[in-house]
């Protein structure tokens, strides 16, 4: 569902260029769960930047869902971007002064959804993550792994057909870290594709496939191999991305 070929971007200024992806190439399948791998300074966050069409690239092509994305222009861009791409942070990006039902909100209300549906869709994620008691909390009377869960349903209540997570874990102790893979792999075994930068090893281990990047290129690749367990589907308030992933 997400194939790169040969994508090339660079960062110039009036005295340097550098090159963050070299004829960078990569294709996740539906249903995958991949971790791309790396040291700091390899193209992992551009290459990310770039599959969540928050960046351009001078170089290549890109293929969502069978469609090229590559020269969409900016509210296009956009448009794909919320309604088929979810993103977790690191640093949970949660606006400090709303709750947790309002942080989930937010991109729906930009999708102009009826408040009715967006009643169902918040609920559904917030009961998934396991905070549906705390709904009407602030971020600050929460917990990193907890403001991480509202992250998660926040991407989830979108209906995302890619679900793209940069260093998930990075700002959590070890046990929260487990405990935010297990919501992940639960939400894959539910027919979510994830793509998750990390630079854990543990926690990369945990995942389908990894893929090593170097210099801005992928350096150990494997195709997929999909397993025949049984997929559980989502709530069908969150289940539409899914579906298209």
């Amino acid at each position: 569902m997400l194939e790169m070929q040969n994508v090339t971007k660079a960062y110039r200024t009036d005295l340097l260029e550098t090159h963050a992806l070299r004829e960078f190439s990569l294709k996740v399948e539906k249903g995958e769960f991949v971790a791309v791998t790396g040291p700091s300074g390899s193209g992992k966050t551009t290459f990310l930047n770039v599959a969540g069409l928050l960046e351009t690239f001078d170089s290549g092509s890109y293929r969502l869902d069978g469609e090229d994305v590559s020269r969409l222009g900016d509210d296009a861009r956009s448009q794909v971007r919320n309604r088929r791409i979810g993103f977790i942070f690191q640093s949970f990006n949660l606006i400090p002064d709303l709750d947790v039902f309002d942080n989930v909100d937010v991109p729906l209300r930009y999708r102009r959804l009826p408040a009715a549906e967006r009643r169902e869709r918040i609920d559904a994620a917030l009961e998934l993550v396991g905070l549906a008691s705390r709904r009407k909390h602030l971020p600050s009377q929460l917990s990193g792994g907890q403001q991480q869960r509202v992250a998660i349903a926040r991407a989830l209540a979108g209906d995302p057909a890619l679900l793209l997570a940069d260093e998930p874990t990075g700002n959590l102790d070890s046990l929260m870290a487990r405990q935010v893979l297990d919501l992940l792999e639960q939400i894959n075994e539910m027919g979510t594709t994830i793509v998750m930068v990390t630079h854990d090893p543990e926690l990369a281990r945990r995942a389908h496939r990894n893929v090593q990047v170097i210099d801005g290129q992928v350096t150990d690749y494997k195709p997929y191999e999909p397993s025949s367990a049984t997929v559980t589907p989502l709530h069908p308030a969150v289940a539409g991305g899914a579906s298209r992933a």
